[in-house]
């Protein structure tokens, strides 16, 4: 797929409209590891996009402009976690019964725990081992030092770890 079009007399820049089609499943999948349910992740990813439509010609001139639109995703989301944090939490939608498959049991369970992760590393979490990012990338995305993040997929783990070790005792 061709994301460049022309641009003037000299440069080329990265087509939005085409650039959105390639990759708005990608940013999609990423919001809603994020925020746990697909209406707060299309939320997300109209947020993020709607603010990077007008600065496009910018962001696609920078080294990596996915990295750049994936970061303004995480930035919309921990505004919106921030600006919604208090409101009600959805009930559970589906109750697997004993007929569901064990590995779909399995990711349910482990996807109930990561949801009750703090936000802060639920996402250093997810982007480790979901998006499978390095931590200086991760840091990078999240605009923190690597070593916080480090320290909070670290304590994200150890706390699904418990989490879960918690849910086999019973």
């Amino acid at each position: 797929m061709e994301l460049v079009a022309e641009r003037g007399v000299g440069g080329r820049v990265l087509d939005f409209d085409a650039w959105v089609a390639a990759r708005g499943d990608e940013l999609f999948r990423l919001a809603y590891v994020i925020t746990g349910n697909r209406a707060d992740a299309e939320d997300v990813v109209q947020d993020a996009l709607s603010r990077a439509l007008p600065r496009w010609e910018r962001i696609a001139a920078v080294e990596d402009p996915d990295a750049y639109v994936r970061r303004m995703v995480v930035n919309a989301h921990t505004s919106w976690w921030r600006k919604f944090r208090r409101r009600e939490s959805p009930v559970a939608e589906v109750r697997l019964g004993e007929s569901a498959e064990p590995d779909v049991a399995e990711q349910d369970r482990v996807w109930r725990a990561c949801l009750a992760l703090p936000v802060d590393q639920r996402v250093a979490v997810v982007l480790r081992y979901y998006e499978q990012r390095d931590y200086a990338d991760i840091a990078d995305l999240t605009g923190v030092r690597e070593g916080t993040v480090r320290s909070r997929v670290s304590r994200g783990l150890a706390a699904l770890r418990t989490e879960l070790e918690d849910d086999d005792d019973d």
